[in-house]
């Protein structure tokens, strides 16, 4: 016969967090149609261009530690 874990409950300091509600509003991107709350973040524009991504258009930038 299969033997089940009781439940266990979540700590609260990992789910709830002491933020001030108004600037959490205000921080909070929302978007309605075609209108956004904030801009979108910028285009990371940081890398080097690698080699052999033939048509791509999208991708064609390497980030990270290159050994």
């Amino acid at each position: 016969m299969t033997t089940y874990n009781q439940p266990k409950k979540a700590p609260q300091s990992a789910t709830l967090q002491n933020v001030d509600p108004v600037k959490h509003m205000k921080d909070t991107n929302v978007s309605l149609g075609n209108n956004r709350s904030n801009q979108y973040p910028d285009v990371k524009t940081s890398g080097i261009k690698i080699r052999g991504t033939g048509a791509a258009t999208k991708g064609c930038t390497a980030r990270g530690p290159m050994a």
